[in-house]
């Protein structure tokens, strides 16, 4: 069986349409997500409440996670994951600790000192799905970089099971990032309840997390509106990148780690051959994923994943360079060899994040290696960086004038407000000067 539809770039007339994006949103989203909105925004916990029953099936008797839930969530997190979870939140502090920015300090002329300030947010909202699969990892990734910059303020929402429950990982990830603040609230009515308030739940400034399109579609909303955003989102996706002899096994177990995240995610191949060669290999990456598929659940997923994804077979780097840097990927795995993925890595300018060799898989980086895995997909990569450190901090620019400054600066200050017409700004400083009131 055929899962990745072919393309040999050096025929392809029109590459643009053959690297477009799954397409699963619904013209009706937009609106019934900003119903959603509207009605947390005027009823508060009430909405949250009632909307918990409906989406959840969970009659929550309150929003905030106790202090007895987070003591029953770390009794029924297991030694292993215990151990785990402390490895990974070690190399994520590690790599997010050389993140943090220190302010600049210059000295542009006599008498005219700038600098910057490094301020953390001050309260920060992290979205951490809990659907299908309950995202723990996500919690480090947001909580550890939150933590490290210095963030006074950091709530977490998640969605409940039917018994009202928030998954005991997430609980237990939220308390190794010193995250106590924790309410049962998921999709939509979640993005509202940050970016608004309710009754319970205080406004944030900057809403973190991914989720499905609901919440992708409120974050975009809210974000137009009151609240910043870390980005905008879209289903999660792959491109490797490898040649015939790459190991095949290895190429489909990626594929295959990113088709499962959902129905709607995509996993791209490019290939470094000549047309036969690299069709000939398909064909093996192909029964791998026959073989792996058979062994693996989340079936549904990834086989709807698969059906929309593609395979590209490019002649040389270049061609290669070209259909990543159009495609722009969340994760971009470059497996030809050393020196070839040095190479085509330092042509890549449109990627989330890169993985490179044989042993790199996403799963490194999606867990424990200390990257963040919180990336821009859907073609945000030309424009966005993923998550870090910076991510939750500001920076404030300070200046201080000496009156000899002012002074020989003053020329140029007036010329310009003059040119502008901007008599206000002219006069600030010829007051200072001695000018007429």
């Amino acid at each position: 069986m055929a899962y990745l539809t072919r393309f040999d770039v050096t025929q392809e007339q029109n590459l643009a349409a053959a690297l477009q994006r799954n397409t699963t949103n619904g013209s009706d989203v937009g609106e019934r997500v900003r119903s959603i909105l509207e009605t947390v925004k005027r009823e508060g916990d009430a909405a949250l409440l009632r909307f918990a029953l409906q989406f959840d099936r969970a009659a929550l008797q309150g929003l905030r996670v106790s202090e007895d839930e987070f003591a029953e969530a770390e009794k029924l997190v297991s030694p292993t994951l215990k151990a785990a979870l402390a490895e990974s939140l070690k190399n994520i502090r590690t790599f997010h600790q050389a993140q943090l920015p220190q302010g600049e300090q210059v000295d542009v002329a006599p008498g005219i000192a700038l600098s910057r300030r490094v301020v953390p947010l001050s309260r920060v909202g992290l979205y951490i799905p809990g659907g299908t699969a309950p995202l723990f990892s996500t919690v480090l990734m947001l909580g550890i970089p939150a933590q490290v910059a210095g963030c006074p303020s950091v709530v977490l929402t998640t969605p409940p099971d039917k018994q009202g429950k928030v998954h005991p990982a997430i609980l237990y990830a939220a308390k190794l990032c010193s995250i106590t603040e924790v309410y049962k609230v998921g999709g939509a009515q979640a993005i509202a309840a940050l970016a608004y308030g309710t009754q319970t739940i205080k406004a944030v400034d900057k809403i973190f997390g991914p989720g499905n399109q609901y919440v992708t579609e409120a974050k975009k909303q809210v974000s137009s509106e009151c609240c910043a955003i870390d980005m905008p989102a879209g289903p999660s996706e792959v491109m490797v990148v490898a040649n015939p002899l790459s190991d095949p096994a290895f190429v489909a177990s990626d594929l295959l780690s990113q088709a499962e995240h959902g129905s709607d995610s995509q996993a791209m191949l490019v290939v470094k051959a000549r047309r036969e060669e690299g069709f000939a290999y398909l064909d093996r990456v192909e029964e791998e994923l026959s073989i792996q598929l058979a062994k693996l659940g989340r079936q549904n997923h990834l086989i709807s994943s698969l059906s929309s994804s593609r395979a590209f077979v490019c002649p040389n780097l270049d061609s290669c360079a070209s259909v990543v840097n159009a495609y722009a990927p969340e994760h971009l795995i470059i497996n030809l060899n050393e020196q070839e993925d040095e190479m085509l890595a330092s042509q890549v300018v449109n990627a989330g994040s890169l993985f490179l060799g044989p042993y790199s898989c996403e799963t490194a980086g999606d867990y424990a290696s200390g990257t963040n895995h919180t990336l821009p997909t859907n073609g945000w990569a030309r424009s966005y960086s993923g998550v870090s450190t910076d991510s939750f901090v500001k920076k404030i620019t300070v200046q201080k004038l000496s009156r000899e400054a002012l002074v020989r600066l003053s020329p140029t200050l007036l010329a310009m407000a003059e040119e502008e017409q901007l008599t206000a700004h002219r006069n600030a400083v010829a007051i200072r000067l001695g000018g007429e009131r």
